[in-house]
C-alpha cells in the first residue's frame, strides 16, 4: 500500500456492531464507517480501514452499534409543550374540549419556537435524526430545525377553518405556496403539504393542495381512518370511505404519507396499492387514544410502504422512536396473530428505510452506505439491562430505549457525543419551558 492509494478522510467510527439495513437482515462485527464531508464515504471492516484511510478523527464505539439514524415520519412537534395535559380521553373529546382550546389560548410563534426545540432535543437525544411536523407557524419549525441542523420535512396546515396561523383555506394555501418556494432544495428542510384530514378538508382545497404538489413536488401528509367514527361519518354523508373519496380526489399517490390507518378493509388496501402511497404507522397514540390498531403485517405483505412515526407528546406522551418500534413489534403480532410478524430487523427498517422511501429520499437517508448522507447514530449496548448481547438489533427493539443513543450525527456534523446534545443549550431552553408551563397550568 503507497502513499497515493491512500485516502483522506473526516471521521473514522469504529464500531462493535453495525446494522446497516441494506443489506436486509444484517448485522456486521467490527466495522469501520468512514466519512468525507457530509457523506458515508465506506463502509469496511477495521482492517481494510487501516489499510485505506487516513482521517482527523477516530471514535471507538467498543459496546456500541452503528445503524442509520431514525426517520420520526410523523409528528406535531411544538404539542410537547402540552405533554401530559389531557389525557385519558377519547380523540374527538381530546381534541374538540382540550387541544383546540388551548391551541387558540397558546399558539403563536415563541410557543412554536421553543415547543419545537424541546421536541428536537427529545427525538436528538433518543436517535432521530429526521422528523416530520404538521402544525402550525411551518416557517418557525422550519427554522427552528435548519438552525440546529436537524433534517425535517415540515407541512404546512390546511384546514377549512381559521386558525391561529390563516383564517381559512385561500390563505393557508397562499402562504403555503410561498413556504415551499422558500425551503425547497435546502439541504436540511423538505416542505410539505398538511391536509389536516377528510373531515376537516372539503374538496375544493383538497384539489388544490394535490395541483400544488403536482406543480411543486411537495409531498402531502394527511391524517387518514384514524378512528371508526371517521370512516363511519363519511360512509353516511357520502356513501364512500374516506381512502376512496381521496382517490378521486387525486389525492393518493406516490407522494401522499397517509397517518394513522387503523380502520382499513380490503378495499382501503387496494387502493394505496394501486397509487403507491405510504402509511405512516403511529401505535403509541393510536393505543392511547382507543382509535384502532393498523394491520402492518397485512399491509407489509401487499407491497405498501409503512414508516412509523411517535405522533406529538400531547397523545404519546414521549418521541423516542424506539420505544415506538418495540410498542409496533408487539402490536403487530397481536393483531397477525403471529408472533413471527414485524421482527426486529423489519422493524428497524421502517425507522429508517421505509421512512427514507416516504420522504422519496431513500437514495441518500436511512441505511448505512457509500455515498449516503451521514446520518448515523450510536447506541450503547453496555448497560446491565442490555446484558448479554446474542442478537443487537433485537435487543434495539426489544431491549433498548432511547436514552441509550450515546453519539449522533447529521451530514457528518456531531449533534449527540457521549449522550450530551451539541448544538440545544438544555438549560436556557428549560427556563423558557418552565415559563409556558406556568402559564398554561394557570389557565
Amino acid at each position: 500500500m503507497t502513499a497515493d492509494t491512500i485516502t483522506a478522510a473526516d471521521i473514522r467510527i469504529n464500531a462493535r456492531w453495525l446494522v446497516p439495513v441494506e443489506p436486509a437482515n444484517t448485522v456486521l462485527h467490527n466495522q469501520a464507517v468512514i466519512i468525507q464531508g457530509d457523506r458515508i464515504a465506506a463502509v469496511v471492516s477495521r482492517e481494510e480501514a487501516d489499510a485505506r484511510f487516513r482521517v482527523r478523527e477516530t471514535i471507538d464505539l467498543d459496546h456500541h452499534v452503528v445503524l442509520p439514524g431514525l426517520i420520526n415520519m410523523h409528528g406535531h412537534a411544538a404539542m410537547s409543550l402540552f405533554r401530559g395535559m389531557a389525557d385519558d380521553l377519547p380523540l374527538m373529546t381530546w381534541l374538540n374540549d382540550h387541544i383546540w382550546p388551548a391551541e387558540g389560548a397558546f399558539i403563536n410563534e415563541a410557543f412554536i419556537a421553543d415547543g419545537t426545540q424541546l421536541a428536537m432535543a427529545e427525538m436528538l437525544r433518543t436517535g432521530t435524526t429526521t422528523f416530520a411536523d404538521m402544525y402550525f407557524f411551518p416557517e418557525i419549525v422550519t427554522q427552528m430545525a435548519h438552525d440546529a441542523g436537524m433534517r425535517a420535512q415540515v407541512c404546512f396546515p390546511l384546514l377549512d377553518f381559521p386558525t391561529p396561523w390563516g383564517s381559512g383555506p385561500d390563505e393557508y394555501l397562499d402562504k403555503g405556496a410561498a413556504f415551499i418556494r422558500d425551503w425547497q432544495g435546502d439541504d436540511y428542510i423538505m416542505p410539505a403539504i398538511g391536509p389536516h384530514a377528510p373531515y376537516t378538508v372539503s374538496d375544493d382545497p383538497m384539489m388544490r393542495a394535490v395541483a400544488l404538489s403536482a406543480d411543486t413536488g411537495a409531498p402531502i401528509q394527511i391524517h387518514l381512518h384514524e378512528t371508526e367514527f371517521e370512516v363511519a361519518e363519511s360512509l353516511e354523508k357520502s356513501g364512500r370511505r374516506p381512502t376512496a373519496r381521496l382517490a378521486e380526489l387525486g389525492v393518493l399517490g406516490t407522494r401522499t404519507q397517509c397517518v394513522h390507518m387503523t380502520q382499513i378493509d380490503e378495499s382501503d388496501i387496494a387502493l394505496l396499492q394501486q397509487s403507491g402511497a405510504h402509511v405512516i404507522h403511529c401505535p403509541e397514540s393510536n393505543l392511547k387514544l382507543a382509535s384502532g390498531l393498523c394491520p402492518v403485517q397485512k399491509l407489509e405483505e401487499a407491497g405498501i410502504n409503512v414508516a412509523i412515526g411517535t405522533d406529538g407528546a400531547a397523545s404519546n406522551n414521549d418521541l423516542d422512536l424506539f420505544g415506538e418500534l418495540r410498542t409496533a413489534a408487539m402490536v403487530a403480532k397481536v393483531v397477525a396473530g403471529d408472533a413471527a410478524a414485524l421482527p426486529a430487523h423489519q422493524a428497524i427498517a421502517m425507522a429508517t428505510i421505509q421512512g427514507a422511501r416516504a420522504l422519496g429520499r431513500e437514495h441518500d437517508l436511512g441505511s448505512l452506505e457509500a455515498g449516503k448522507l451521514a446520518d448515523i447514530i450510536a447506541v450503547d449496548l453496555s448497560d446491565p439491562f442490555l446484558q448479554p448481547v446474542y442478537d443487537p438489533a433485537s435487543h434495539l427493539v426489544y431491549s433498548n430505549h432511547g436514552r441509550q443513543v450515546s453519539h449522533s450525527w447529521i451530514n457528518g456534523i456531531p449533534q449527540v457525543q457521549e449522550g450530551r446534545l451539541t448544538r440545544i443549550d438544555v438549560p436556557d431552553l428549560m427556563l423558557r419551558v418552565q415559563s409556558w408551563s406556568d402559564r398554561i397550568r394557570k389557565q
